[in-house]
């Protein structure tokens, strides 16, 4: 059975974030595929997704290698965040479905409920489904994308404080959620950009090759699928 390429690209692409595969280090083709069961062609393509993402570079007589983000770029991830996410948050309160809309506050009820029991690894999955599902609901392919990615790359180049009112955080979501109800697209956008602006305070940059404090977990774009292949992902 063939695996597609995007099943390989979304296994390299974790394994980037996680750090099983370090910043700088070379990616071969023929190593890669015996590390995930597959043959060399979905690899050269998950790669060539990658290099297009920012997660891999071709550099000449090394090929391809992860990529080493410098500070300034990572800083210039949260800037982005900073307007995307209001941007998405405006367009969800003018174009959200009532499917959207059931599923927000399905989350915001959890993630109160999830906050009132100290739950904290529930909660950082929860969050991610909120953001994903809030960007979905713009019905903006492109911008949702964009967020995707910069989920992604926060994820990878970044680590998170638990927060420490974590009832705030979701009664920050509820407002969100209601100002989208309401189709109220200037509140949506103000609220959301509140709220990445508090949250900024709790991103600590991940410097390769130092151990996480226990206190700081993994940012998580989106609840993680394991891929299966004959090989394995890890």
């Amino acid at each position: 059975m063939r695996i597609p390429a995007h099943s390989v690209c979304t296994a390299i692409r974790d394994d980037i974030i996680s750090g099983a595969l370090e910043r700088g280090s070379r990616l071969t083709e023929e190593v890669l595929a015996r590390r995930y069961g597959v043959s060399r062609v979905p690899v050269r393509e998950a790669l060539r997704t990658l290099e297009a993402e920012g997660f891999v570079v071709a550099r000449r007589h090394a090929g391809a290698c992860v990529a080493e983000p410098t500070v300034q770029e990572a800083a210039d991830l949260l800037d982005a965040r900073a307007l995307l996410e209001p941007l998405g948050a405006a367009r969800a309160a003018q174009r959200r479905t009532d499917a959207h809309l059931k599923v927000l506050r399905g989350l915001v009820r959890l993630g109160q409920d999830r906050a009132r029991s100290g739950t904290s690894d529930d909660l950082r999955a929860l969050d991610g489904w909120f953001h994903e599902t809030l960007a979905q609901a713009s019905a903006s392919h492109p911008l949702t994308s964009l967020l995707t990615q910069l989920r992604y790359k926060i994820a990878w180049m970044y680590v998170v404080e638990p927060a420490a009112y974590p009832a705030e955080t979701w009664t920050e979501h509820g407002a969100i959620v209601d100002a989208v109800a309401r189709g109220d697209a200037e509140r949506a956008r103000a609220l959301m950009a509140a709220h990445t602006e508090r949250a900024a305070s709790a991103y600590h940059r991940r410097v390769p090759g130092r151990p996480e404090p226990r206190n700081r977990s993994r940012l998580s774009p989106h609840p993680q699928h394991p891929v299966h292949t004959t090989g394995g992902l890890r």
